[in-house]
């Protein structure tokens, strides 16, 4: 493999001022130079790429080093960070796809098993939470504020990746799309996995592709958290529709686990003693429900259910207003929940 990647470099190295307009496109060329922030593609000036120069050494065409951090690197690196690949048989597909030279034949099953960060564990989770950046300014912004949720203080776990790299199976050829990064942390913020909302450029909604939400890690227990829980706290599904009930209760520490069947098998934090359950308006989520009941009462947790109007409390944002769904909520929780936690309108 090592004189495959090395061939790979050198091809890219040839036409490194085309590379870096694709995959650095928010920089721009300065005499001998590519200039951009970092190897994500994040506007700026710190990273410059060497656009002439000769074959090998750190002075070489397509060599890299980042003046804020002293990273440097060649133009795989590049394409890694930029398109969020954190498998590096994918890294090479995709200067391959770039290239347009023909993938090789797959490699046998006892070599993919020796490789030390497997796609889809928790090291690739971290490692691709590290290369995405804050959604302030961001198509994720815009995304959320689309979808009526403006309450975004305390986001620090999601982030933005601007080309994040999907395709539907191994078989079919890489895309990449803008993507919301949400890290899965256990009770001590440690990132367990990740999980990708891939988005149309516009922001206006998700990426037009079979499966824009995926994820990845060890997921089991853990969720995305908003604030740390203490003796009271809310668990849903969706990141949307737990951010969606943030608009109205901002001070009530959050977890989002991701599906209705990670929902009825999540941890509870030691010092809980009232659970409030997020519920989907669907059989998914009366069935998750109903085992999150029993298994919080088997440990003295108090569990109340939290039922939306519509299908999820997102759509009653939309849809009702921040106002019916503050009131409909006020009657749910317990009464000193109310000033504790309910945000009243001035």
């Amino acid at each position: 493999m090592a004189r495959n990647i090395a061939e790979l470099a050198h091809c890219l190295a040839r036409d490194a001022e085309a590379v870096c307009r694709h995959y650095l496109s928010n920089g721009r060329r300065q005499g001998n130079y590519w200039l951009v922030g970092d190897v994500n593609n994040t506007p700026g000036r710190s990273l410059f790429v060497r656009l002439k120069g000769g074959e090998s050494g750190k002075d070489a065409r397509g060599k890299w080093r980042d003046a804020a951090t002293a990273e440097h690197g060649d133009l795989l690196d590049v394409i890694r960070g930029s398109c969020g690949l954190v498998d590096f048989h994918d890294v090479m597909d995709e200067a391959r796809r770039f290239l347009s030279l023909p993938r090789p034949k797959p490699e046998p099953e006892w070599r993919r098993q020796q490789s030390s960060t497997p796609t889809g564990s928790s090291e690739s989770a971290r490692r691709l939470f590290a290369m995405s950046r804050s959604i302030a300014g961001t198509v994720v912004e815009t995304y959320l504020r689309n979808r009526g949720i403006a309450a975004l203080h305390g986001t620090a776990n999601l982030r933005f990746h601007p080309r994040c790299y999907y395709r539907v199976d191994a078989h079919s050829p890489t895309q990449t799309w803008p993507a919301m990064i949400a890290a899965v942390t256990d009770f001590g913020g440690t990132i367990t996995g990740a999980h990708r909302t891939w988005l149309d450029p516009s922001g206006q909604d998700k990426a037009p592709i079979d499966t824009p939400r995926r994820a990845m890690g060890h997921l089991l227990g853990n969720a995305v958290r908003f604030g740390l829980a203490q003796d009271v706290m809310a668990a849903g599904e969706g990141i949307e529709t737990v951010l969606s009930l943030r608009s109205v209760m901002p001070i009530m520490p959050m977890a989002a686990a991701l599906s209705a069947a990670h929902l009825a098998a999540i941890l509870f934090p030691a010092p809980l003693r009232r659970l409030y359950i997020v519920r989907d308006n669907d059989a998914a989520g009366d069935g998750a429900a109903a085992s999150l009941i029993d298994r919080a009462n088997a440990v003295g947790i108090e569990a109340i259910v939290l039922s939306p109007t519509l299908e999820d409390f997102n759509e009653d944002l939309r849809w009702l207003g921040a106002d019916e769904l503050r009131a409909a909520i006020k009657a749910q929780l317990a009464p000193e929940d109310v000033a504790r936690f309910l945000e009243l309108p001035a």
